[in-house]
């Protein structure tokens, strides 16, 4: 059975909330194109990135500001994360205290990198895009303040020129990032890393490099200075990786057979199922192997909560703990952006994203709900049209979606009325569903009548409505002729 909630995308400058019927539960709307992730908080407010013009940076997954509106769709913050040195890109990570995750750019010199170790046949495009991740305070309508900071470049290691900094011998440090592994000769974006997830339990923040086929993750209990350096902290171990996962040959710690991730997207903490929290859910794309997978794994501790390597070297586990293959592999396959999600009930929400096609398994691993996204970057298709595509793919392309509960907060005292289907006429169907009214007094008194798209019963009768009272209860109505 498919689970209740409501699902949030933004595949163009409008952020849309859908039922499981696919009809319009609410909208926002900016200036911008997203760029790419988006959020729903707690107090009902989206938290948005957005895609502006960079000169410098200018790489797929470019953003470059984020903004906060209001239910209502009131602008209340926004801060643009981008100059000649950084450019926020891809994804951030709302935090509870408020503070958010920025995930970014940070560039590096042709004579920085070189200094740096890197190959200077490997840099054709004379500069090098590191990571660099920021926490930040909004402050008032356009203001921040930043609370914490991690450099990529402060953890790098070399073994090509013994003459400059991070020389030393790579396979002996799992902790490092060796500054010439790469996959394509001289990318700027050398590690293309493409979601930035929280865990508050641990303090520690996970990231997805698609270039490297790995995920990493890095100790948030430390400050700014240690950070940048390689001691303090929970782990001790300073601003340095702590554990790494996917593709043990970037520290020549295993072969080609030993890899496991191939261009990944959306790593991130499984927080909503009581069976699965604490472990790590991957859209593994499949880049190269012609077919994706979801994958989960449970990374190994030791008694006191360090990560653990096996006795080659290579952090554990050897093996997933979960993975969804379809039936039929190559059926089930997006080459980039896309995500994943572990609902409570067990059922995982699955955004193939190059495809725009949104669908639930449960825990059978049964299909219980599809929906393609029919909304393309200017216009919205009718029911049934055949998806246009360009160059780069299908134009409904989609980066992620993440699916609510209906009891989540931002939910809590609006009444989360459908509207029409997004798409242009619309199939008609008639789907069932709850309307939710939380908080209310729990005196019965009838608060609307409301017929099967959400409008108020005037003095028209439908075959088809429902009566909403304050004590929460619905009935649905059906008149027979």
């Amino acid at each position: 059975m498919v689970s209740d909630g409501y699902i949030l995308f933004s595949p163009n400058n409008n952020t849309y909330l859908i039922d499981n019927c696919g009809r319009k539960i609410h909208e926002w709307n900016s200036n911008y194109k997203p760029g790419s992730s988006v959020y729903l908080l707690e107090d009902g407010s989206l938290l948005r990135t957005c895609r502006m013009q960079s000169t410098i940076f200018t790489g797929g997954g470019s953003g470059g500001r984020v903004e906060k509106y209001s239910w209502d769709n009131s602008l209340l913050w926004s801060y643009n994360f981008s100059d000649s040195i950084y450019h926020q890109h891809h994804d951030i990570a709302p935090m509870n205290n408020g503070n958010i995750l920025i995930l970014c750019w940070e560039y590096m010199s042709e004579y920085e990198a070189i200094n740096s170790g890197r190959d200077p046949n490997a840099l054709v495009d004379d500069q090098l895009w590191t990571t660099y991740i920021l926490e930040v305070e909004p402050i008032g309508v356009d203001e921040i303040n930043i609370v914490w900071e991690w450099h990529l470049k402060d953890h790098l290691i070399q073994d090509f020129d013994s003459t400059k900094n991070n020389y030393g011998i790579v396979e002996n440090h799992p902790e490092l990032v060796d500054i010439n592994y790469y996959n394509g000769l001289g990318k700027q974006d050398w590690m293309h890393c493409n979601s930035i997830n929280y865990n508050e339990i641990s303090d520690e923040i996970i990231i997805s490099s698609r270039a490297m086929s790995e995920i990493y993750i890095i100790d948030h209990s430390t400050s700014t200075m240690q950070a940048s350096g390689h001691a303090g902290g929970f782990h001790n171990q300073g601003g340095d990786i702590v554990f790494r996962w996917g593709n043990p040959q970037v520290y020549r710690g295993g072969t080609a057979s030993d890899r496991k991730f191939f261009g990944q997207h959306d790593a991130h903490w499984i927080t909503s199922n009581n069976d699965d929290i604490g472990k790590i859910m991957v859209f593994n794309n499949g880049q190269g192997r012609g077919y994706s997978s979801i994958d989960i794994i449970l990374p190994e501790k030791d008694s006191s909560s360090r990560y653990v390597l096996s006795s080659n070297g290579i952090f554990l586990p050897n093996n997933l703990t979960w993975t969804y293959v379809d039936s039929i592999p190559p059926n089930f396959f997006s080459s980039y952006i896309s995500g994943s999600q572990r609902i409570s009930n067990g059922n995982t929400l699955i955004c193939s994203g190059a495809k725009g096609r949104f669908f639930e398994i449960d825990t059978n691993e049964q299909i219980v709900w599809e929906y393609i996204n029919p909304v393309l970057p200017n216009t919205i298709l009718s029911q049934g049209d055949l998806i246009p595509s360009n160059q780069n793919g299908l134009l409904n392309s989609t980066f992620r979606c993440n699916k609510y509960q209906l009891d989540h907060p931002a939910f809590t005292d609006r009444t989360m009325i459908p509207g029409e289907p997004l798409e242009i006429n619309p199939v008609s169907n008639i789907c069932d569903y709850t309307i939710h009214i939380y908080n209310m007094k729990s005196e019965r008194k009838l608060l609307k009548s409301i017929d099967i798209l959400g409008r108020n019963i005037g003095d028209y009768s439908k075959q088809f409505f429902i009566n909403i009272y304050s004590d929460g209860t619905v009935e649905k109505i059906l008149i027979l002729e």
